[in-house]
């Protein structure tokens, strides 16, 4: 059932295997009119009946399987058909019981051939409760009908005993069957959304490292161009050095696209701590860090909160443009959880919540390791940003 077309293969199985048993009903109908005691016109008569019975069982088992795998209405007409056909057929065979024309062992597999193929189509089409209500009634009507027509003993035992076996489990059948193909095409659906999941999930990931990786290097680029270009017009040595750094911030720059378009962008705390730093102090804001217990933190929990700071060092060059001073602290709280706390005093141009994708990208790689963000304007015009990850996850 591998490949794009196993539903589709499995239905039109389903359907030849549906077909299969209206043949074999036919098949069975001309058996008995060659083997019973009937004189020609009865077993003609027979035959016909039985082969508008077979037609209409088909029609509806391809019906009802429609309709059970949500793709056409209840065919509740091709329902009352079959039971007026099949109430016909077993009306016919009593008669002909009654009035002489066949025997106790021509009514008994007459009747049990009726009952067998007559169980599955409603119980497809109609709920269950209804259907099993509807395939117990007819046949018990028609065994009724029988054993007043005459037949009894052992033959009629042997027609209700299978008539209890071979009802039920050609009801289930056909229900399972339809089952099946209904649960087969739900698994290909799931695999199609699965498979489009995947690739808008790689998409945002994408987006996500993009953004991360290139908005403080483009912040650091566009300072320290700025810095070269004021001290070239003063005719300072130094601006050779600044545009040396941004030679080198942008090749780093490739290297880490090529990473993230490889998957394996990863950030480290500590690498993340000391460029904070280092890019911080460089546009002339004194940083102070306290990193506590950052050293005993899995691969994983550094890797969150490394984006952090890396996103919390481009908002501060980018927004907080007054800023004199920055403060980055991770410690351990008696709540059990580690604590990862960015604070600037330029408030006054601190970012909008709800603009730009770098917060919320913080928030889900954050909610990987059941984390949480805050973002929020704190005391004497300050901004604070807030990573906080439980210390169980920490230690996974």
């Amino acid at each position: 059932l591998g490949g794009p077309d196993g539903p589709e293969r499995y239905r039109r199985y389903t359907l030849f295997t549906i077909t299969f048993f209206a043949v074999a009903e036919a098949a069975l109908w001309v058996f008995w009119g060659k083997t019973s005691d009937a004189g020609t016109p009865e077993s003609a008569l027979v035959v016909a009946l039985g082969g508008a019975h077979v037609g209409v069982q088909a029609l509806l088992s391809r019906a009802a399987l429609r309709h059970y795998l949500g793709a056409g209405p209840r065919p509740v007409r091709l329902v009352a058909l079959y039971i007026v056909a099949t109430v016909a057929m077993a009306a016919l065979g009593c008669a002909l019981l009654a009035t002489g024309r066949i025997g106790d062992p021509d009514l008994a597999s007459y009747l049990i051939w009726l009952h067998m193929f007559y169980a599955g189509p409603p119980m497809l089409a109609l709920p269950r409760g209804p259907g099993a209500v509807l395939v117990g009634a007819v046949p018990v009507a028609a065994l009724g009908a029988a054993a007043a027509s005459g037949l009894s003993g052992e033959r009629l035992a042997i027609t209700v005993g299978t008539t209890l076996l071979m009802v039920p489990f050609m009801a289930m059948a056909i229900r399972v069957s339809g089952w099946s193909v209904r649960l087969i095409e739900e698994l290909a659906r799931a695999r199609e959304t699965q498979a489009r999941l995947a690739v808008a999930e790689e998409r945002l990931r994408f987006g996500r490292d993009l953004h991360d990786v290139l908005g403080r290097n483009l912040a650091v680029v566009a300072l320290k161009s700025e810095l070269a270009v004021q001290l070239a017009r003063r005719g300072r040595e130094e601006a050779v050095g600044q545009m040396e750094e941004v030679q080198r911030i942008a090749q780093e720059s490739q290297r880490e696209i090529r990473a993230v378009v490889r998957g394996y962008r990863t950030a480290d705390l500590h690498t993340e701590l000391a460029g904070a730093r280092s890019v911080l102090e460089a546009a002339g804001i004194d940083c102070r860090i306290e990193n506590g217990p950052a050293a005993r933190l899995p691969a994983q929990t550094q890797a969150a909160l490394g984006w952090v700071v890396r996103e919390g060092t481009t908002n501060v060059l980018r927004h907080a443009q007054g800023a004199s001073r920055c403060e980055v602290t991770v410690r351990a709280t008696v709540s059990d959880a580690v604590l990862l706390v960015m604070e600037n005093d330029g408030a006054g141009t601190a970012p909008v919540p709800g603009t730009g994708s770098g917060l919320p990208g913080l928030r889900e790689r954050l909610a990987e390791v059941d984390g949480t963000l805050d973002a929020e304007p704190g005391p004497d015009g300050t901004f604070r940003l807030t990573a906080r990850i439980p210390w169980k996850a920490a230690d996974e």
